[in-house]
């Protein structure tokens, strides 16, 4: 399936690059691109250098506090980056972000869904400074064949019948969740009590833990390495290809409902070659690509209708129904304060 969706797409795309009048030389310039890793098919950057003339010069990261500190000091200055809901919320509290002319982003308007437009308002209230890229959910996804106790609930990752099998997500904000879910909180709170007690849950759980990590995660269970795992549902879509046995649930006590969009930094040096960068990635067979490549959920409602697999376009995994569930939340960012109530804790998990 992954094969003809690419090559659905790429017949499409191909015939678009063929008509661009630039090489591959760079002649109209840079862009350079700060994205998570793995997190977009190569062949769209080469589609679109051929297409534009533009050279993508591309880097990677692993989490959202990796990213922000090179960007707020101006270490490497990017052009476009692709952060989280809470994390943008930050950068624009911080003047960090430039505004986006949506006139140069015709098929950010047209092909990107209302509703996550409407989602993107919780950290972006205007509309102004981000284009939703992808979507999802974090939940637990585990092996049938080495999990027998019934899974709807994050209890199970504090169960000592699967000591040193179990994944969590070495995250701060994503590990807190867990815990602060668990504990009946909202994974937003500032209430040290609350958050004193998810650092006790935590520290309680980490001598069965295998590892915290984060790509390793979808790795580690194709491998049958970990019986459990904290999973963003898109890396879950993909291990349940590579595996069979693996099954991904959305606990009972709720989740974090997050979304990654394209901003451009304020400093950037090439703000016109970003927007053109963001078009690009807006485009259907575009969008589709890089669906098929990273598996994570996609906002471009006209791409999701050019899915060919209906299992896949109607997979409760990649486009759930969110009205079935409850508790759901979207990071939200915490000032400073609210920052070092979290990092000082999560330190004191981690040494313990």
């Amino acid at each position: 399936m992954k094969k003809l969706l690419k090559l659905t797409a790429m017949t499409v795309i191909m015939a678009v690059a063929l008509c661009g009048c630039a090489g591959k030389d760079g002649e109209n310039g840079s862009v350079v691109v700060y994205n998570w890793g793995e997190y977009l098919d190569p062949e769209t950057i080469d589609l679109f250098e051929a297409e534009t003339g533009i050279k993508v010069i591309y880097d990677e990261y692993e989490t959202n506090e990796i990213m922000y500190p090179k960007v707020e000091t101006g270490a490497t200055v990017y052009d476009v980056i692709c952060p989280s809901d809470y994390m943008i919320q930050k950068m624009l509290e911080n003047d960090l972000l430039a505004e986006i002319n949506w006139d140069n982003v015709p098929n950010a308007k047209k092909n990107i869904g209302a509703q996550y437009y409407e989602q993107a308002r919780e950290f972006d209230p205007e509309n102004k400074y981000a284009v939703p890229y992808c979507w999802g959910t974090v939940g637990i996804l585990y092996n049938k064949t080495m999990v027998d106790a019934p899974v709807d609930s994050w209890d199970i990752l504090w169960n000592e019948k699967y000591a040193d099998s179990i994944l969590m997500q070495d995250s701060v904000r994503d590990a807190f969740m867990v815990a602060l879910k668990r504990e009946g909180y909202s994974m937003n709170t500032v209430d040290e009590a609350e958050l004193d007690a998810a650092r006790d849950a935590l520290v309680e759980q980490k001598p069965i833990v295998q590892a915290y990590v984060v790509d390793q995660v979808r790795d580690k269970m194709i491998a049958n390495e970990a019986a459990i795992g904290v999973i963003y549902s898109g890396e879950a879509i993909y291990t349940q290809r590579e595996n069979p046995d693996l099954e991904y649930v959305i606990p009972k006590e709720g989740t974090n409902v997050w979304i990654d969009c394209w901003v451009i930094p304020k400093n950037c040096n090439n703000k016109e070659n970003a927007e053109k960068f963001i078009d690009f990635m807006c485009r259907p067979e575009i969008a589709l690509m890089n669906f098929d490549f990273i598996t994570y959920s996609t906002p471009n409602t006209a791409a999701r209708e050019l899915i060919e697999d209906e299992d896949i376009r109607n997979s409760e995994i990649a486009f759930p129904d969110l009205s079935k569930y409850d508790n759901l939340e979207t990071f939200t960012y915490l000032g400073t304060e609210g920052d070092e109530l979290y990092n000082t804790r999560w330190e004191e998990v981690k040494s313990r």
